[in-house]
């Protein structure tokens, strides 16, 4: 086990490496492509009452809201998550645990908001559910997944990246990687300047 967090290390970046993204006709198209898509997704934003909805489960729930406030004070786009515990546990008694997301979504978002949808495994009920009633709005939808390559909520959104990994570290990580680079990036971030923080706002 000497070199067990190099070993580790070098096969989370075969992963990230990896990862891949298809359109919402399920083709498959490059990460930078992808991430291209929701920088004009985001951009269109600016100026309106839009927003972008971060929802997911357990530690995507965490990355969920981590980003959530990144995008708002460092991208200046308005960001929510749907978090807060009075919420989750009034819908999960009320409605099912699979509707905390979607119900949430149906009472806050507008058309023209974006739904950033985070499912390690890509079958959490509640997150296809909030999917689902998002699309139904007129929301723009992104999805972030792993595990299985057929899972249902890899095809599920307009844009969609794919990590390839059956690892919950892996797959999680990648995930706040890929949200952190495109966020990163609308703000201005370059390989020449690739160890300062970019300050533009997206």
């Amino acid at each position: 086990m000497a070199n067990a967090f190099a070993d580790y290390l070098c096969s989370f970046t075969t992963v990230l490496n990896s990862t891949e993204a298809t359109d919402g006709a399920g083709q498959a198209i490059t990460v930078d492509a992808a991430i291209a898509r929701v920088h004009q997704a985001m951009r269109k934003l600016a100026g309106t009452p839009n927003k972008v909805m971060f929802v997911g489960n357990g530690g995507s729930a965490g990355i969920s809201g981590h980003m959530a406030i990144d995008f708002a004070k460092n991208g200046g786009v308005r960001s929510v998550t749907f978090n807060d515990a009075s919420s989750l546990t009034c819908l999960g008694n009320d409605l099912g645990y699979d509707q905390v997301f979607a119900k949430q979504v149906e009472m806050q978002g507008l058309p023209g908001d974006i739904l950033i949808a985070i499912s390690s495994s890509g079958e959490s009920k509640n997150i296809l559910a909030a999917v689902s009633q998002a699309k139904a709005m007129g929301c723009e939808c992104i999805t972030l997944s792993g595990f299985a390559p057929g899972n249902r909520l890899r095809g599920a959104g307009a844009t969609n990246f794919y990590v390839g990994s059956g690892v919950y570290g892996f797959v999680e990580t990648a995930h706040q990687a890929i949200l952190h680079a495109i966020l990163d990036t609308a703000m201005g971030w370059t390989s020449d300047a690739a160890m300062t923080q970019p300050q533009g706002r997206v």
